[in-house]
Formats: structure tokens, C-alpha cells, sequence
């Protein structure tokens, strides 16, 4: 029997979820997260009390420390920020580890694309991006690809809230405020007919509708949601863009405070110190929006297009809540069990294939949604006629 474990890089809030999910749900032999900030790895630990989960010291950063704890058929996964992703998963190659990362950002993930090559060689597969958004949007895409002979467009909406939303922003750090700031600066890709095209991010503000307690939310165009699927699929759907939800008036009042030049990374003298902008407020957010309490995560993908011959629209819905049972977040079991899903896909022999693939590549649906379910994560689809 071959003796195969599983190394998380990154013991926050999506590196936890991931291993919890791992321990309650995966067959490996070893389940290991490693973690350089000594405060976040005792907060780990402490969450992750009576699981096998072993928390350990460790610099991602440095080569030596990474290899120590992996080998040939082993899983490494990557929750940390996304500018490590292309170094680990060069590493993953060389050691011949398959490697999962939430990606995060369209140029790292274009680097780590190039790697495909290599990876096929040594027999190691990559998958990126395999969070939430892009992530688990993604595999509900090539869903809706599966299920229509002509895709006419794809609308992903998909947003992290607070269940009980405080003035100003009406929001919660669920993930890094850096992360967020990025979502909101860089362009948005869109696919039109055959072209990809670049949006400013924050714009085309619409509405949509959820279920109490939620009602009427809002949704604007942001950056990375979306990630490669406009050129997976730039000759398969015709349209598809990729907005973020949140409670009604946010996008106007963060536009405001970008517009003052708060996302600039470029220093500026301020009284004799040099200072990024960026980093006052992201410190600003950190310090004086909500970082603990019940979040829920709404999702809400909207398709047309033909479906045995006829003009058929597709809708998939999710609503999840924090779990008050293990004080796990919406955004945590959104994005980290996806994570744990797909690594068990490659443990168990679900994906076999090697390379660098995109999750809309690689991840069977069917099998994806019904793992979701066994943890209450549950989509719900409908279909309805579209008039001519």
C-alpha cells in the first residue's frame, strides 16, 4: 500500500477550514499544516484540536524546510497569498508532488499554466484557482457547458456578507484585506462574442434579489472572479462576466475612497515617513471592519442558451451560513472544502490526469456537487424556458 499525506502551506482561516475538511472527510495516510507565524500556528492548533491534523513550524519560502516534508505522490496545497503560488508549485514539480492553490491572481496563474510541460513529465498535476471564486464558479460553468449544446451567456455573482451587516461598509473581513483591495483595482475580464475584453472593476452595478433575510443586494463588476474561464471557453459561450455581491451603497462608498488614491502601492511622504497607501488601508480595514462573526456566502450563476433545441435559461443558487457548530465561516467552507475536495479527487483517483489544468478543466461536476452536498453545501438548479 503507498503511504500518501497531505501538506497544507498557510494555517489561516482557509488553511484550517482546508485541513478540518481534510481530517473529517479524506483517507490520506498523514495530514500536515505548515505555518511560519508562531500566533497564527497556536490558533490553529487550538481550532484543530482532536483531529490528526499535525501543525508545524515552517517558512514556505524556504526550499529545503518544503521538500523535508514532501515526496513523490503526495498533495501539496497552498493557502497563502497568491505570489508564492508559481514558486510552490515549481517546487511541487521538482519534488513530484501534485500541488492545489486558490489562485488569485490571472497573471501568477498564467505562469504557473506555462509549467504544463513539466508537470506532464513528471507525472505531477496542478490545479490552480480551486477556491471559490474562481474555483467552484468555475466547475458550475462547465457545468452549464455540459448541459447546453449553445451556450448564449454566464453570469456569475458570488459574494461573502456579513449576516448582520454594520454601517459604514456593511462588511466582514473574511479573507485578506489585501486580496480584496486587488479584487477592486484591477480590470475585470469579460467575454463578448469571441473577444476578451478589460473592465474597470466597480462598475455596472445591477441588482439581485436572494431569499430573506437578505433581499435586495447589489452586484459590480470585479477582477479575478472569473480567472481563465473567457479563454477556456472564448469559442464555447458567447457572454460571460463575473460580478461581486454585497449589500446595496458598499460599491459607491469603496469607490470613493479609491478614487482618493487609498489603493495606490507606490510610497508617499507623510510626515518625513514613506508610506504605501495601500497598506494604511488595509490596515485601516483590518483594524476597524469586523473580522469575526456570521458571515454568509451567496452565490447565483444565471445562463441561457439551448438545451435540446430550445431557449433555456439555467440557474444555480447557494446560500451557505456560518456553522455555529465548529465556528467555521461561510467563506472558510466555501473556499477551503472546495480545496479538500479536489485534493481528495486526486488522492482517490477521480482525477488522473497530469498537468496544469484550471478547475473547469479537470473536476467532474457531478461528483464535485454531490461531495459539496455530503458537507450541506447544497446548489440548487433550475431550468426554466426562455420566450422567443
Amino acid at each position: 500500500m503507498i503511504f500518501m499525506k497531505v501538506f497544507v502551506l498557510g494555517a489561516g482561516m482557509m488553511g484550517r477550514a482546508i485541513a478540518y475538511d481534510l481530517h473529517k472527510f479524506s483517507h490520506f495516510d498523514e495530514i500536515l499544516l505548515g505555518e511560519k507565524d508562531r500566533q497564527t500556528r497556536t490558533s490553529a492548533a487550538r481550532f484543530l484540536q482532536g483531529t490528526d491534523v499535525k501543525v508545524l513550524s515552517l517558512d514556505a519560502q524556504k526550499t529545503p524546510e518544503v521538500t523535508k516534508y514532501v515526496q513523490q505522490g503526495d498533495v501539496m496545497i497552498s493557502a497563502l497569498p497568491y505570489r508564492y503560488n508559481n514558486t510552490l508549485a515549481q517546487k511541487a514539480i521538482a519534488t513530484k508532488t501534485h500541488f492545489i492553490d486558490l489562485g488569485g491572481n490571472n497573471t501568477i496563474v498564467e505562469n504557473e499554466r506555462h509549467l504544463f510541460s513539466q508537470a506532464k513529465k513528471n507525472k505531477v498535476t496542478i490545479i490552480p484557482d480551486s477556491g471559490l471564486a474562481p474555483g467552484l464558479v468555475s466547475v458550475i460553468t462547465h457545468d452549464i457547458v455540459d448541459h447546453m449544446e449553445k451556450v448564449d451567456s454566464v453570469k456569475l455573482r458570488v459574494g461573502g456578507v456579513p449576516r448582520h451587516p454594520k454601517p459604514p461598509l456593511n462588511y466582514q473581513i473574511v479573507f485578506s484585506p489585501y486580496g480584496l483591495i486587488n479584487e477592486y483595482v484591477e480590470d475585470a475580464l469579460v467575454l463578448d462574442h469571441g473577444k476578451i475584453v478589460t473592465k474597470k472593476s466597480m462598475t455596472e452595478v445591477e441588482t439581485l434579489h436572494f431569499p430573506k433575510p437578505f433581499g435586495t443586494m447589489e452586484a459590480f463588476l470585479t477582477s479575478g472572479g472569473c480567472s481563465t474561464l473567457p479563454y477556456t471557453y472564448k469559442h464555447t459561450i458567447d457572454y460571460l462576466d463575473y460580478k461581486t455581491i454585497r449589500y446595496p451603497g458598499h460599491c459607491e462608498k469603496i469607490k470613493a475612497i479609491l478614487d482618493l488614491g487609498f489603493a495606490e502601492e507606490t510610497k508617499i511622504n507623510c510626515h518625513g515617513q514613506m508610506i504605501a497607501p495601500r497598506d494604511v488601508f488595509a490596515t485601516l480595514l483590518e483594524k476597524n471592519v469586523p473580522t469575526i462573526g456570521e458571515d454568509a456566502v451567496l452565490l447565483k450563476v444565471m445562463s441561457q442558451g439551448l438545451i435540446q433545441g430550445k431557449k433555456r435559461s439555467r440557474e444555480y443558487l447557494l446560500i451557505d451560513r456560518y456553522d455555529k457548530k465548529t465556528n467555521i465561516t461561510a467563506m472558510m467552507r466555501t473556499t477551503g472544502y472546495p480545496v479538500s475536495i479536489t485534493a481528495q479527487m486526486i488522492e482517490n483517483g477521480t482525477i488522473q490526469d497530469h498537468g496544469v489544468f484550471c478547475p473547469e478543466e479537470i473536476i467532474p461536476p457531478k461528483e464535485f456537487f454531490e461531495e459539496l452536498k455530503k458537507r450541506d453545501i447544497s446548489l440548487t438548479i433550475s431550468e426554466r424556458s426562455v420566450p422567443s
